[in-house]
């Protein structure tokens, strides 16, 4: 599959078969992560694999949704705001960074056949309670990550001229 093609693929999935995600597919996976470009290489990422049903639970309070709780697994996507580049005029740009890093996730998933969501509107305040995150620590996307249980919906995109000028 050539890029266009895996980037048409992915979607937002929002049902997920019970099926566990092989180890050797998620260690493939973050290793694409690991790759991902930062702003000065300074990769001031965390992510945390959460697959156990304590931790699952937790995070689930975070984001109490149905469908969110059909996941056999989930990546916490952190930002460490003492590791982030700033820009001379004050921008920081670890919420960069992150989306980088993220996107690299869900195209690696689908690579592997799997399915993945950004879940950006949790608690984060329980979520970095829940799971002890330090003061410079800001979990920034909540990724749900498994086989599909349901097909991609049409994607709806702008006109190749409505975005280049």
């Amino acid at each position: 599959m050539n890029l266009l093609e895996l980037v048409k693929a992915r979607y937002s999935c929002r049902s997920y078969q019970p099926t566990s995600v092989e180890q050797e597919k998620l260690d493939y996976i973050m290793e694409c992560v690991r790759f991902a470009p930062s702003a000065v290489n300074k990769q001031p990422w965390r992510f945390r694999i959460v697959k156990n049903e304590t931790d699952k639970a937790k995070l689930q309070e975070c984001y109490n949704r149905e469908w969110f709780q059909t996941a056999p697994m989930y990546i916490i996507c952190s930002i460490l705001h003492d590791e982030e580049w700033v820009r001379s005029d004050g921008k920081h740009h670890g919420d960069i960074d992150i989306a980088i890093a993220v996107e690299h996730l869900c195209l690696a998933a689908t690579e592997q056949g799997l399915g993945t969501c950004w879940v950006c509107n949790f608690d984060a305040e329980l979520c970095k309670q829940s799971f002890g995150l330090g003061d410079n620590e800001e979990a920034a996307v909540l990724i749900p990550i498994g086989y599909p249980a349901d097909e991609p919906k049409e994607k709806k995109r702008k006109a190749i001229e409505e975005i280049c000028k």
